[in-house]
């Protein structure tokens, strides 16, 4: 069957299944922070080290944004999306190897190849969502789309907190007492409990997979071919400034979002010294399900108050927070940590929209860009690792989140004078 096939009613089947893509890569995303911990420990990895799980993931969305969107252009977005989810399984599957292997390595590229297919997930989903309706609105459109990528979020935390992390952490003294034997027992214990997890979340993919590919799906707004095709077109997007801007503000938000939710156990458990890995994970559930309450609430004040300027609003509250946590510390500053997330909900899908917002026949190839700043996610969590390991004290990597919420406030303060400023310009 084509997918220009529309049917004459509203197609819900399909846009449960598109919604559930949101839900799906959330989940992903954050089964990273407890496996950061998890590697930490089974490995001996540093602060850096262990944040490689990041880079190697990010690298993943940076590297297949635009052959993704290239990939829709040549076929189609139902296509996109199969394919995308494939290529998620697939990654799911590896970390059985993997962890018979006891791999790093391995591990790593199991995630850069998940990574690669929710690449092809968020540069069709998103944009998507975004251009389905008037412009006025697509900020709003696509935060309450988002709002169901966090209950995935937690579904990942709540997967790695209950199936991967054992709760079983040696002192040095401890290990050092332990014959090779026992510790060669430990270590295949601790690298088999990431593979079953990710085993049946890639079966369960593969099969969301064949659903989307039976179900018929409506016409798609607006042409496939919508400036990705021609290279050159890439000269038209860097020379429009508010757009680079915005794929700054977004590098930036995302590599904040991902340093401090995967540094959140490594941040209690150094500020509250013997809290117990699976309590230190609970807050980052508490953080996600801010983050989700954010969503919501985030949509409905956007009916009252403009996008942007709430962006900007939370963009400040997050400068304050991250100031908190790396100055004061304590309970004090793993509070101020938690809340943060409530700030971080609109962030995304509002610098999304915001950027694309006015591109025409370049949303799609911009939309392809604004995903490949994903990377930050790599760039500043592996930053945030060498702040710790340089100063001794993960409290004082939280300098570079807040660095990030600047650039975020920024963005939104500007691009909302731009647009007020349009009208009287026409």
């Amino acid at each position: 069957m084509s997918d220009s096939a529309a049917p004459a009613r509203r197609p819900i089947v399909p846009i449960i299944l598109i919604v559930s893509l949101f839900f799906l890569w959330g989940m992903a995303n954050n089964l990273n922070d407890p496996l950061i911990k998890h590697f930490k420990k089974l490995l001996t990895l540093s602060d850096f080290g262990s944040g490689l799980v990041q880079s190697a993931f990010y690298l993943g969305y940076f590297v297949f944004a635009i052959p993704a969107a290239l990939f829709m252009q040549r076929f189609s977005y139902k296509a996109a999306v199969i394919f995308g989810l494939v290529l998620y399984g697939v990654g799911a599957l590896l970390f059985y190897p993997a962890g018979e292997m006891q791999s790093y390595g391995f591990f790593l590229a199991a995630l850069f190849v998940i990574a690669a297919g929710l690449s092809f997930l968020e540069t069709s989903a998103n944009p998507m969502v975004a251009t389905l309706g008037p412009p006025e609105d697509s900020e709003r459109r696509l935060n309450f789309a988002q709002s169901f990528n966090p209950l995935g979020s937690i579904a990942g935390v709540f997967i790695g907190k209950t199936f991967i992390l054992s709760g079983i952490e040696y002192a040095p003294q401890q290990l050092q007492a332990m014959s090779p034997q026992a510790i060669a027992a430990w270590h295949g214990r601790e690298a088999a409990a990431a593979e079953m997890p990710y085993i049946v979340i890639g079966i369960g993919v593969l099969v969301w997979a064949v659903l989307i590919a039976l179900t018929r799906f409506p016409a798609p707004a607006t042409s496939h071919a919508d400036g990705i095709g021609n290279f050159g077109r890439f000269g038209e997007l860097l020379r429009r400034s508010r757009y680079m801007f915005g794929v700054f503000a977004q590098f930036c938000y995302v590599g904040a979002q991902v340093g401090i939710w995967s540094y959140t156990i490594r941040y209690v458990q150094a500020e509250v010294p013997g809290t117990a890995e699976k309590t230190a994970a609970d807050l980052i559930i508490a953080a996600l399900a801010l983050f989700a309450v954010g969503r919501f609430a985030g949509t409905a004040l956007m009916r009252s108050v403009p996008p942007l300027r709430l962006l900007a609003i939370f963009g400040v509250a997050n400068i304050g927070l991250c100031a908190v946590a790396a100055i004061v510390g304590g309970t004090i500053g793993i509070a101020a940590l938690t809340l943060s997330s409530f700030f971080m909900s609109i962030m995304f899908p509002t610098i999304f929209a915001a950027s694309i917002r006015g591109l025409g026949d370049l949303t799609k190839l911009g939309a392809s860009l604004i995903v490949m700043a994903i990377i930050g996610g790599a760039v500043f969590t592996a930053a945030m690792g060498l702040v710790s390991d340089a100063t001794g004290h993960i409290r004082f990597a939280m300098i570079v989140p807040l660095a990030c919420f600047v650039v975020v406030a920024m963005f939104a303060s500007a691009t909302g004078r731009a647009r007020k400023a349009e009208p009287a310009l026409a």
